[in-house]
């Protein structure tokens, strides 16, 4: 039985890839600092324009890099626009 449900989604497009590394840079900053990703969210979206400006129009190099260095750049920057931390 194929249990694959066709969603109409192309997983393949970059813009499917952009938002998956999206979600994956808020859930790895959420965990880094003990918060929830819904606080995460805010910082990287609300507080500040990380999200918009960096993470999705840089996807291309900062996917290339290691997770460690993603989220540590992520912080710096956070820590860079003044959120609290």
């Amino acid at each position: 039985m194929n249990r694959y449900i066709d969603t109409g989604v192309d997983t393949n497009a970059q813009e499917f890839k952009a938002l998956e590394f999206a979600v994956f840079c808020i859930e790895n900053v959420a965990k880094e600092l003990v918060v929830d990703g819904t606080a995460a969210y805010d910082m990287l979206a609300v507080q500040t324009d990380i999200l918009q400006n960096y993470i999705i129009p840089c996807y291309d190099v900062l996917h290339t890099q290691g997770k460690e260095y993603i989220v540590n750049d992520l912080i710096d920057m956070l820590k860079a626009k003044g959120v609290s931390l």
